[in-house]
């Protein structure tokens, strides 16, 4: 599974794989869905699942309805 995160811009639903590819605003974000790896987890894997919870903070923050 890839991250897949989906939003509704300008009227148009848009599907995204990375998250830096997202715009800076944008109407509505409809799926938060990034992908977490199986456990056992590295302490890396650990630090990139922590960054999400921000992350998808970040993203509300973009919505602009």
């Amino acid at each position: 599974m890839a991250h897949q995160f989906v939003i509704l811009n300008q009227g148009k639903i848009t599907v995204y794989n990375n998250f830096d590819d997202i715009p800076e605003s944008f109407e509505n974000l409809i799926r938060f869905a990034p992908e977490i790896p199986p456990e056992p987890h590295t302490e890396e894997q650990h630090h990139e699942i922590d960054q999400w919870n921000k992350r998808l903070q970040i993203l509300m923050r973009r919505e602009t309805k």
